[in-house]
């Protein structure tokens, strides 16, 4: 049994051998062991491998030496700024309240403007959230004080507790609750450990990652506004396109009063999808629920535990029934996406869908030669689709439905419509590319693939529906 420990320790020498010796005296075996002072002296991470038994009693142990202090959560910096006359000695006062209330400086940091006024930037460890109101009270009766965004400044100003920082402005912009904090913890600082051990700075991809919570949760509730539009196929089907201003597009495919869903967005977004769905379908929480998925990525699979049957190909079950496992699906499997994924799976409340629910129509096709290869057949009502799999330039498991007879394709990721994205679209999808290196596993790949679809549209007009975007209208010509 492994279990990950988020230790809060003395900054003084033998800290990490006091908590080595706890663990060794158990027969417990460190795995993994992250720390680095330039980016928080207080925190470091012990991933250990033992008994259920062993690890209940070194969470003891290791809670009465103070390791797993209960405070560290309440601590954190706070980033406050002076406005104080240019003249010798005025951050004296300053200087004499912070130290009145025992508080300690992280960071510190002015220059002279061309003003009669400075401005000193300070870094205040705090340990008790209301000690910070009391203290701003008292500083604004000697000088103008303004309380700096620690996570929206547009430079790092300090690094002290900075997963504990960091993290709760994640939580608290999700509404997360404490009891998935603490792995959300954890896969920050792998993130962090990956970086660091290939060389590269963190901050910029740390702020894409704030970013793209901003994003998620500016979208909830009444924010959520997708875009719904209707596309007539013949007189008894219709193709109901939903693009939410983050995550994959959902399709509604209605054909002789029979329903069919296509890829199912972000399980944050849960109850506002339920909302569209009941206002499009008012029969919707009585209907026997269908799904077909176009591949696994955690923005196409959300809402998979409200369906009672998942179609998917072979490679796709594979992946869902080991996440249900508790194990790497395949973006996890690659070590420089895995701390990403999980980091985003924790950020929408993804839960792996029940593989009993899951029907896999279609043959394994072992390692594919081309680009896209023909798997099978899909017929749903008045439509015939052509079942074919892409290599993986995506992901693996990735399929596309093409229907010759109504010039009809739905091409998951690997066809999307870039000029078709709404503003909010856009600005979520520039981020992807910075949180897993790259949104297709082989980008190269996903491009022979792009042209292998258009490739097999035959001559005439066609309706190109992709994951992401409005829909495609695209015409070939004899």
């Amino acid at each position: 049994m492994r279990k990950s420990y988020v230790t809060s320790m003395p900054n003084h020498i033998g800290a990490f051998l006091k908590a080595s010796e706890c663990f060794s005296a158990l027969g417990i075996n460190i795995t993994r062991v992250s720390y680095n002072k330039a980016v928080d002296s207080h925190t470091l991470f012990i991933d250990a491998e033992g008994t259920e038994e062993q690890l209940r009693k070194a969470d003891a142990e290791l809670e009465k030496i103070g390791y797993l202090s209960s405070n560290a959560a309440r601590t954190s910096v706070v980033l406050v700024e002076f406005c104080l006359p240019d003249v010798p000695g005025s951050v004296a006062s300053v200087l004499r309240l912070i130290n009145d209330f025992r508080m300690n400086i992280s960071y510190i940091s002015s220059q002279e403007n061309g003003t009669d006024y400075q401005y000193f930037k300070m870094g205040l460890y705090v340990d008790e959230p209301e000690q910070i109101a009391a203290f701003l009270g008292e500083a604004e009766k000697i000088c103008k004080v303004r309380v700096i965004d620690y996570n929206r400044s547009e430079k790092v100003y300090d690094n002290s507790i900075f997963y504990n920082t960091y993290v709760t402005s994640l939580a608290q912009t999700m509404g997360l609750s404490d009891d998935v904090r603490q792995q959300l913890l954890v896969h920050v600082n792998l993130a962090m450990q990956t970086l660091d051990e290939h060389g590269l700075s963190p901050y910029r991809t740390f702020d894409s990652i704030s970013k793209f919570a901003e994003l998620l949760g500016a979208s909830r509730g009444e924010a959520f506004i997708p875009r719904i539009s209707t596309h007539k196929v013949t007189d008894q089907t219709e193709i109901i396109l939903i693009e939410p201003p983050c995550g994959s597009n959902t399709v509604i495919i209605r054909s002789n009063h029979q329903v069919l869903f296509i890829d199912s967005g972000y399980a944050c977004y849960q109850s506002e999808m339920h909302q569209v769905f009941r206002k499009l379908m008012p029969e919707f929480d009585r209907m026997r629920k269908t799904i077909l998925v176009t591949h696994a990525d955690v923005d196409h699979c959300g809402l998979l535990p409200l369906f009672d049957e998942i179609i998917c190909s072979p490679k796709t079950a594979c992946c869902l029934r080991r996440e249900y496992a508790g194990q790497d699906g395949y973006r996890e499997q690659n070590p420089l996406h895995k701390p990403y994924i999980n980091i985003c799976k924790i950020l929408t409340s993804y839960q792996a869908a029940d593989p009993a629910r899951l029907t896999v129509p279609w043959r394994e096709t072992g390692e594919l030669h081309a680009p896209l290869t023909p798997i099978g057949y899909f017929d749903f009502e008045e439509l015939h689709f052509e079942v074919y799999e892409g290599k993986g330039g995506h992901l693996p498991g990735e399929i596309v439905l093409i229907d010759y007879d109504h010039h009809l394709a739905f091409t998951g990721d690997i066809y999307v419509n870039t000029h078709g994205l709404t503003p909010e679209q856009a600005r979520y999808n520039q981020y992807a590319p910075i949180l897993m290196t790259s949104v297709d596993t082989d980008p190269k790949l996903c491009a022979e693939e792009r042209k292998a679809v258009i490739q097999r549209l035959g001559v005439g007009p066609w309706q190109i529906f992709g994951a992401h975007g409005f829909k495609k209208d695209y015409a070939v010509s004899s």
